[in-house]
């Protein structure tokens, strides 16, 4: 052979393969007809992530729905096809009938099954729509239960939602516990419910029936969301950093749990995530309506893409006129001098680290007097948080609270670098005093004010999911790239 002859050796080609929503949807159809519902759900919702706009592939991932039980979901899916995708998809119809027979909504089955049959006399499902009626006829004379009445359960639901928007919370708590105890199942009603608790000013019967939801239907995105959003306004830092960290991971295909996941996220500060999903509906041609674009403004905003969040507003003022002088570039944060009633609230809460931030908070408040005076906070102190009231209200290091003044002047560092201190900024400072906290506990020396600062808002933004590098954040603080490593390793060390 030749010298050349590698040279003119004919090359192999390497051909991609790219799965297609197509490819996945025939392999669900095979795993539905072997009867594996797992496997061919999960195949029909990667399909449906593929080709968001088929209703063939939505409506066969109800069908799956139904059959493992979820009844919820498959309403949810097969009214997304009626209303977005094809409404002359009247087999869907006789579908929502058979789900909310199954979920004990007679009035509503009653309803797709007629129009089924207006709609298509002589459709595959005829025969079984008729049977369906006459079971459903019978269920409501034993239930006593007029299923030609008005009162329906839609109609009260929505009643229930005007009275929570309007404020009325203990007449919409009245409605929505007759729903509970009417229709067991509709777990739409119970999310409502607690919300309605929850701004009535009763947290604790809120997250109640989360747990009862979650206990019934676990999973149930709604409730998880909700959960959050509590933790959120009860300053629960540990719990916010872990469901939202659970959060992140869930990847969800129906476009209504796509908007609660990120308006969820952008209401407490986690905007990148927020703005993730509130991006990729609007990339799938979801209109929405006033509170999409509120959120996806919102998100746009605080990440940073100012021009396409002014462009979103005009949408929110489209619908909501009376949002005018509302944008989230108005600096509408409050001045720490007239926070007081809030630090007060975070030196009463359970956590060490809230206690401990809101030390911090008074001392660079205008208003710190006002703050450590208010009644009996001290009472609520353990040793090292009175170690640091007495730094804070005298101003002075007393001999063997190095500890202390090492902690207040790492958090000064970060001051630097974050403040204003707005909600969404709150989270470093409580990361970074959670683990000063157990510092002291290990006996770690707090010296280098600078490295624990910078590897404390790595670990931050890494937690938010951040893209930040460590040769960035190392740059920023003047530090090598060992030295943030080491302070890295033992933040992460103080945190688990």
């Amino acid at each position: 052979m030749g010298e050349d002859s590698k040279a003119r050796k004919p090359k192999g080609q390497l051909l991609s393969f790219v799965p297609t929503g197509e490819y996945y949807f025939s392999k669900g159809v095979k795993a539905y007809h072997r009867r594996d519902l797992h496997k061919a759900y999960k195949f029909f919702s990667r399909a449906m992530e593929l080709e968001p706009g088929e209703p063939m592939i939505v409506c066969q991932l109800a069908i799956v729905a139904t059959e493992l039980g979820d009844y919820q979901q498959a309403v949810t899916l097969l009214k997304e096809i009626l209303e977005e995708l094809d409404e002359e998809m009247v087999d869907c119809h006789y579908f929502l009938a058979n789900n909310y027979a199954h979920m004990g909504l007679f009035k509503d089955a009653y309803h797709h099954a007629n129009l089924y049959l207006e709609l298509n006399r002589d459709g595959e499902f005829t025969a079984d729509a008729e049977e369906l009626l006459e079971l459903i006829l019978l269920e409501a004379e034993e239930l006593d239960d007029d299923i030609h009445e008005e009162d329906g359960l839609i109609a009260k639901q929505e009643e229930a939602r005007k009275r929570l928007e309007e404020g009325e919370f203990p007449e919409a708590i009245e409605i929505f516990e007759e729903l509970v105890e009417e229709f067991p199942e509709y777990w739409s009603a119970y999310n409502n419910l607690a919300l309605a608790y929850f701004y009535l000013g009763q947290p604790k019967k809120a997250n109640e029936i989360l747990e009862l939801v979650l206990e019934k239907n676990p999973g149930n995105l709604h409730a998880l969301c909700n959960m959050l959003v509590f933790a959120y306004y009860e300053n629960r830092t540990k719990q916010v950093r872990e469901m939202t960290k659970m959060l992140a991971k869930i990847q969800p295909m129906l476009m209504e749990q796509q908007f609660k996941l990120g308006a969820t996220f952008s209401l407490v500060g986690e905007y990148e995530l927020g703005y993730k999903w509130l991006k990729k509906l609007h990339k799938t041609g979801h209109e929405g309506d006033g509170a999409f674009y509120y959120w996806l403004a919102t998100s746009s905003y605080y990440t940073g893409r100012e021009q396409a969040a002014r462009e979103y507003w005009k949408r929110v003022l489209e619908y909501s006129p009376d949002k005018e002088g509302h944008e989230p570039w108005r600096d509408k944060n409050v001045a720490l001098d007239s926070q007081v009633s809030s630090i007060i609230s975070r030196l009463q809460s359970e956590y060490p680290e809230e206690r401990l931030f809101a030390l911090f908070l008074a001392s660079v408040s205008g208003k710190k007097e006002e703050i450590l005076s208010a009644g009996k906070i001290a009472d609520n102190l353990t040793g090292l948080e009175r170690e640091y009231f007495q730094y804070v209200e005298s101003g002075q290091s007393l001999a063997g609270t190095e500890a202390i003044l090492g902690a207040h002047e790492t958090a000064l560092v970060l001051y630097d670098f974050h403040r204003p201190i707005k909600d969404e900024e709150a989270g470093i400072y409580l990361i970074w005093f959670a683990v000063f906290d157990q510092a002291v506990k290990d006996g770690l020396n707090l010296k280098n004010k600078k490295a624990w600062a910078a590897a404390v808002e790595y670990v931050w933004d890494k937690v938010r999911q951040s893209r930040t590098t460590k040769q960035a954040i190392a740059k920023k603080y003047g530090l090598s790239a060992s030295t943030l490593n080491k302070y890295i390793k033992l933040v992460d060390s103080c945190l688990t």
